[in-house]
């Protein structure tokens, strides 16, 4: 038979609001996703697939506001020529009955999966979708795929949202867990997969698309769909196609006394600062450094925060390394030589509780920003 090309992609949580970020970011971050719609429609006619499988998950709760839910109708009813599979996953199961009401009375090319059936995409190919008819099923909608009844030599695509292993302490697989080789159990030439927000190859024929925009930094990087070709007899090809805005970052800085901390940090960003704009960005500090190097990266920080889309820049782990210039920097005699100089042994006392200790440290640095301030 002719091969079949579609789109696998999931998790795009329209209406997730972002509430742990600035706020000024926020806005960039929800209209990212509603572009991804768009993005997702132009990988689809790129690949020759009129299909865009949508493993679960395409609102982030039961309860989408007006605005988000008749946006995103009409923006995948504006790709008339091509076909949106919708499967509700555990953030929209069925039991939103208003929210999926409005979705199989949308447009024409929009498909609901509220049934645990084959439904014919083209001819030779079949889907097996498994919607969730709540947020916690208790069971693994996958089950059914293996006795599902298609026509002979047909393509089967197994379409679910969920997780594919995980084991309880001891050692009972759950449940509503999808066990990893229902691909080959069920028959099925390729199953889509939804819940986990990156790219994931389970096996060759099985793959979680992660979501077409990031939204948090689990995983690195841009979001992404798959671009899926099914011939009978072949393995799937499987191509990773970049839909993301906004690029994620949650990486390690290592620092050492003696370091250029302020350097450190310049060689960790991104070199092409066009592109700054578009990145959300956490650093963390460790290792250890002096108070003037710690003081030069936060300085340097605080440059550089405002070219990101969001930057964020943390210290929890970074220790300090106490030098006498550092000490003389604040003052050579007196009450604040003197609070320096117990705050400094405090941070390195063992026998403290590490809060206070913490505590300690976070005072030193206050006390030697406070000099820096009032230096012309």
């Amino acid at each position: 038979m002719t091969p079949f090309r579609f789109i696998h992609s999931s998790d795009l949580h329209l209406g997730r609001r972002f509430a742990a970020l600035p706020e000024d970011i926020r806005p960039r971050l929800v209209e990212a996703r509603h572009g991804a719609l768009a993005r997702l429609a132009q990988a689809a006619r790129d690949h020759g697939a009129r299909d865009i499988l949508l493993a679960g998950d395409v609102f982030d709760s039961p309860t989408p506001s007006a605005r988000v839910r008749a946006q995103a109708l009409s923006a995948m009813g504006a790709e008339a020529d091509l076909v949106w599979w919708i499967l509700p996953g555990n953030h929209d199961s069925l039991a939103a009955e208003e929210l999926w009401s409005e979705v199989a009375r949308g447009p024409a090319n929009l498909r609901l999966l509220a049934e645990a059936a084959p439904v014919e995409l083209a001819p030779g190919a079949w889907l097996l979708p498994a919607p969730l008819p709540r947020r916690f099923p208790g069971i693994d909608l996958t089950a059914a795929m293996p006795a599902a009844a298609t026509p002979d030599g047909a393509l089967r695509i197994g379409l679910a949202h969920g997780a594919v292993q995980s084991f309880d302490e001891d050692g009972a697989r759950r449940d509503e867990v999808i066990p990893p080789d229902r691909a080959r159990s069920a028959g099925l030439a390729y199953l889509a997969l939804g819940d986990w927000h990156g790219a994931k190859a389970i096996s060759p024929d099985t793959w979680y698309s992660g979501s077409p925009e990031r939204d948090g930094f689990r995983h690195d990087g841009c979001g992404a769909c798959l671009a899926v070709t099914l011939t009978a007899g072949a393995p799937p090809q499987v191509q990773q196609v970049t839909t993301g805005t906004f690029h994620w970052t949650d990486s390690a800085l290592p620092l050492l006394p003696g370091q250029d901390a302020a350097a450190g940090l310049a060689a960790a960003l991104p070199a092409d600062r066009a592109l700054r704009r578009d990145h959300v960005l956490r650093l963390r500090a460790e290792g250890r450094v002096t108070l003037a190097a710690r003081a030069a990266l936060m300085a340097a920080a605080a440059r550089v925060a405002p070219e990101f889309g969001y930057f964020e820049l943390t210290t929890e782990a970074l220790g300090l390394e106490h030098e006498a210039t550092d000490l003389d920097a604040i003052d050579r005699a007196g009450a604040l030589r003197l609070a320096a100089d117990r705050l400094s042994a405090q941070a390195a006392d063992a026998t403290l509780a590490e809060r206070d200790r913490a505590v300690a440290r976070a005072a030193l640095n206050r006390l030697y920003g406070l000099l820096l301030e009032d230096q012309p």
